[in-house]
């Protein structure tokens, strides 16, 4: 048996994970990340060189747990947070902090202000140079904010989008589709990794489309709801969505020559639930332990206790407002004396739903599609709860695979096709992704969201109104 490494780089831990060629997960090692420096004005930042050395720690971690030849290994599939901004120097290393997707400067072009700066590239890109020593990177991973040729899948060579963006092309790395090999892993890599030196090191996409390939996202009918701290909903296609699309923009799939369509998701999504977690402190680890169960887990034991719909609380989840929203704010409405953590947690998870139903629905109608079925990946499907919510809220089945961090799984596939271990995207999937559960509607549940989905769609023609007022007084000497 071959194995092969996938990296998940998130924006709260790196996770590596080791599969056998046929998407069984052999090991995994997990490393937080430290908290993000938080600066004025929307700024955000990955503190030092932390999303490298969380890699090297958690890459430790499963090598340690490896139990096989690691001759073994065929390649290492490279995935990471979309969206970030990262300023490297000519010998590869970084000139400034990383800039987080959350930092309102990764909406907006380029400006050079740090002057050691030789490079802007993605996070793909600066842990490409370290994991190989090579100054690639992945075009998959840089959308929005970069001059990127949808249809040729490099970087646009017209001089009116570079000027645009305020990249010159110098300071871009080499282009490499999904699939493509970036390098192999260095002897200095290899030292803090632990992963053998000299293996091939592979191509994804961005976070979200690797996530995607991972869940078995090829056909239509079928959405990927992604829950991780930014949560989103997919669908396969094989065109670009066009510049007039409303409700929905596409980014490139970790298959080469498709594309993915993105409904509009929940910034801080499932951070929101780890928030809420925090706030109930020690307490809830006390509960928690005295089961014998995670905190997760007790959450949702407590909050099966809570009627469905939460008995009118409704949670909207502006915990990150858009930059050009920067009035909303997170809200839950609809107190009564009674409703505690139970209806709290309840509610959050009704809302996430709720809010996905409904972006979902926005691009599904503008498609002219229907959805068959949804699939749950992140670690919020582990909840059974929360996958019949899901069901529920949506009106169609709700898969959850076995490898629910699909990242790392999707990583691997793209390492698979590319090196030639399946001919085809197709025979991969279907021999690497494996459903767990699905969980059916409930009639009597569906009757009740339909009714409250239509009050929740609503709120914010309300809400807006009263936060933009308060954003005005608290910021009018700005």
């Amino acid at each position: 048996m071959k194995y092969i490494i996938g990296i998940d780089s998130g924006s709260q831990s790196s996770k590596i994970a080791i599969f056998d060629i046929e998407g069984n997960l052999i090991v995994e090692g997990k490393e937080e990340l430290r908290p993000m420096k938080l600066g004025e004005n929307t700024l955000v930042e990955h503190p030092g060189d932390d999303i490298w050395e969380s890699i090297c720690a958690a890459s430790k971690k499963a090598m340690e747990k490896f139990q096989y030849d690691p001759k073994d290994i065929i390649g290492v599939g490279l995935g990471s947070i979309r969206c970030c901004r990262v300023l490297m120097k000519k010998d590869g290393s970084l000139a400034a902090n990383v800039i987080s997707w959350m930092d309102k400067r990764t909406s907006t072009p380029y400006q050079h202000d740090v002057p050691e700066t030789a490079y802007v590239t993605s996070t793909d890109g600066y842990l490409t140079h370290r994991l190989t020593g090579e100054f690639k990177d992945n075009i998959g991973n840089n959308f929005g904010q970069w001059p990127v040729d949808y249809e040729t899948w490099d970087w646009s060579t017209d001089p009116e989008v570079l000027k645009t963006f305020n990249i010159p092309r110098e300071m871009l790395l080499e282009a490499v589709r999904p699939g493509d090999i970036l390098g192999n892993i260095t002897a200095e890599a290899s030292k803090l990794t632990g992963i053998p030196a000299g293996i091939p090191v592979v191509a994804t996409t961005s976070d979200k489309a690797v996530e995607g390939l991972g869940a078995g996202l090829l056909r239509e009918g079928t959405a990927v709801i992604s829950l991780g701290t930014y949560i989103t909903a997919m669908v396969a296609s094989d065109e670009m969505a066009p510049a007039d699309a409303s409700a929905y923009w596409g980014i490139m799939s970790s298959v080469p020559k498709k594309y993915i369509l993105e409904s509009y998701g929940i910034r801080r999504g499932m951070w929101t639930v780890s928030w809420f977690k925090n706030l109930l402190g020690q307490e809830l680890s006390l509960r928690s332990n005295y089961m014998d169960i995670s905190e997760e887990e007790y959450l949702n034991i407590k909050a099966e206790e809570v009627p469905t719909g939460s008995e009118g609380l409704m949670t909207i989840l502006d915990w990150l407002a858009n930059p050009w929203e920067p009035f909303k704010r997170g809200i839950m409405l609809g107190f009564n004396a009674h409703h505690d953590y139970r209806y709290m947690y309840r509610s959050i998870l009704e809302g996430i739903a709720y809010t996905m139903k409904n972006n979902c629905e926005g691009m599904t109608a503008e498609l002219g599609k229907d959805l068959k079925e949804i699939v749950i990946v992140g670690g919020g499907s582990n909840s059974d709860l929360f996958m019949q919510i899901f069901a529920d809220v949506f009106n169609v089945p709700a898969k959850r695979n076995v490898i629910n961090g699909s990242a790392g799984l999707g990583a691997a596939i793209n390492t698979a096709v590319g090196l030639g271990v399946y001919p085809d995207y197709d025979q991969a999937v279907e021999k690497m992704v494996k459903v767990k559960n699905v969980f059916a509607p409930k009639a009597e549940n569906v009757e009740i969201y339909e009714k409250l989905i239509k009050v929740y769609k609503e709120l914010p023609k309300y809400t807006d109104e009263v936060l933009q007022m308060t954003y005005e007084i608290l910021h009018s000497e700005e």
